[in-house]
Formats: structure tokens, C-alpha cells, sequence
């Protein structure tokens, strides 16, 4: 069996001096403009970073079961480990990302677990480091396909860290636009800084691991634009620095929506399965009905 390196235990470090180098570039007048780090924030998200690192040699360990059930005994080829398999699942890997991270904004159930990424007011690389604590156990169901067409268990897994490794640096004001042809293929600052805004233009869009292609090419395509500085953090904003609240406060929101006062049983399902933001009365707005509203009042350049 092959053996892969968790690479992103060997980036921790890489991780550190990145960040005390954001923090140092920030601090010049000509990054004035951003909000750079604030102390309690910065730990609350390497504080969720750590938990997520722990609670990953147990959530792993579930992942890699149920790679290797299917890859053992249901696999339709063998997909040999080689140069050409590793572009190959590079691509596949990218676009179950895209996916899982879409089906997160527009699922409850995974936002439950996606929206500690987003429950920062502040973008910089610490933020990159605010995960969650409980996706791992279930978001993985995303990337079965891969052990089913015969892709090794190992490949995936480094796949999805090389993956994520990529998407540490995006999580970024210090960067501003990069080359045209790279801001035209790949995930950038700029593509991932309108990912985290809480402006109406910004919600759900930009949902990109490594290539934005995957945007453009179903319609969640949205640019940073200058006329509309970004505002980060959620719609209606947590408000708190505590780690347990950060990992958990939502899945008792969605739990108190869905189980108390008088429902039928299909639409207290829906509560988990509908957007953020869906009520059994109508009376909630989602994304696309606040994105709608402020293009109505915001008319932009639809060529952009």
C-alpha cells in the first residue's frame, strides 16, 4: 500500500512565519485601509484550527474506513498510482470541492459545520485557520465517487490536503490582484475575499478549492469589485470569541428551527436540508432573495 505524508502537519510552520509576516506587512501605512488582526479573533481561529487538527485523527480515521470499504470492494478499475493520476485526480478532487463547499452554503446541515469558517469579521491568514470541528465526520461523503472509480484512499486524502494547503495563502487583504490569466483560471485573494462577504453582491458565490473555472462554468461567478468593499463575517454575525459557541452555536440554531414549536414532520426535515436563512412560514430571506434586492437598488456592469 502506498504511504503519503500529511503534509499539512509538516506546513505548520510555514503557517506561522506566514502569518507574523502578514501581521508585520499590514501594520504599514499602505495597508491602512484593512482591518488586519485583531487579538481575540487571531486565537479564536488558531484556537479552532487546533481543535480541528485533533478532532481530525478521529474523523480520519472514519474517512479513511469508508475510502477503503468502498476502494476494496466496490472500485469499478484500478486507477495505478503514476504522474498522470495525480493530474487526473487533482482535477477530480478540485471539482467534489466545489460541491461540497456549494452544497455547504445551500444545506444547512453543512453549513452547520461550514459556517465556523466564515464566523470571522476579519480576513487575514489566521482565518484561514478557523475550521470546523465537526464537518470532517460527514462532509467526506462528497469525494465517495473516488474510492468507487479507483482511486487509492491515500491519493485522495494528500489530494485534499494539497488542496487545502493552496487555499491557506488566498485568506489574504495583503494581496490585491494578481495577472490577469492567473486571476482567470485560479482561486486568488481577490476570487476568495468576496467567498467571505456578508454583502448581499458577495453571498454564496466565488466556492473554488484551486480553479475558479469551476464557478464560471455553473454560475457562482462573482468579481471583487472596487465600488463594493467587501464586509466579512455572516449576515447576522455571532458576535462571540468562544470556541464552543463558534463550533457549535449554529447546529443548535438549526436544532431549535427545526424540533420546537408546531411543525409538520416534513417541514421540520426541510430545516435541515433547506438554505440558511428558508422558514416553514416564508417570512425568511434567502442569499439569492437578498443578492436580487440589492441588485435592484445596485445596478452593476453585467460584463464584468
Amino acid at each position: 500500500m502506498p504511504e503519503f505524508p500529511n503534509i499539512i502537519h509538516f506546513a505548520i510552520p510555514f503557517f506561522v512565519i506566514s502569518m507574523l509576516l502578514e501581521l508585520y506587512v499590514t501594520t504599514r501605512e499602505a495597508y491602512k485601509e484593512t482591518k488586519g488582526y485583531e487579538l481575540k479573533d487571531a486565537f479564536a481561529s488558531i484556537a479552532m484550527g487546533l481543535g480541528n487538527v485533533f478532532l481530525g485523527f478521529f474523523s480520519k480515521a472514519i474517512v479513511l474506513l469508508a475510502f477503503f470499504w468502498i476502494y476494496e470492494n466496490y472500485r469499478l478499475f484500478t486507477i495505478p498510482v503514476t504522474w498522470w493520476s495525480f493530474i487526473l485526480i487533482f482535477f477530480a478532487d478540485d471539482f467534489s470541492y466545489y460541491w461540497f463547499h456549494r452544497i455547504s452554503h445551500e444545506s444547512r446541515l453543512f453549513w452547520a459545520s461550514h459556517v465556523v469558517h466564515h464566523s470571522s469579521e476579519h480576513y487575514n491568514l489566521s482565518t484561514a485557520l478557523r475550521q470546523t470541528w465537526s464537518g470532517g465526520f460527514y462532509s467526506f461523503i462528497f469525494w465517495l465517487w473516488m474510492p468507487l472509480i479507483g482511486f487509492h484512499p491515500g491519493m485522495i486524502l494528500l489530494q485534499m490536503s494539497i488542496s487545502l494547503l493552496y487555499q491557506f495563502w488566498i485568506h489574504t487583504e495583503a494581496i490585491n490582484k494578481l495577472p490577469k490569466w492567473f486571476e482567470a483560471v485560479m482561486n486568488t485573494p481577490s476570487h476568495h475575499r468576496v467567498h467571505h462577504g456578508s454583502n448581499p453582491i458577495y453571498l454564496d458565490r466565488n466556492h473554488a478549492g484551486i480553479l475558479i473555472i469551476w464557478d464560471k462554468l455553473f454560475g457562482t461567478f462573482q468579481p471583487e469589485l472596487e465600488e463594493e468593499k467587501v464586509t466579512y463575517g455572516l449576515v447576522k454575525n455571532i458576535n462571540t470569541f468562544n470556541p464552543i459557541k463558534i463550533a457549535f452555536i449554529e447546529w443548535i440554531n438549526m436544532f431549535k428551527d427545526a424540533f420546537s414549536g408546531k411543525k409538520s414532520l416534513k417541514n421540520r426535515v426541510l430545516y435541515l436540508l433547506k438554505p440558511p436563512g428558508w422558514t416553514h412560514d416564508g417570512t425568511g430571506k434567502l442569499s439569492d432573495d437578498l443578492r436580487k434586492e440589492w441588485l435592484k437598488s445596485n445596478p452593476i456592469d453585467k460584463n464584468y
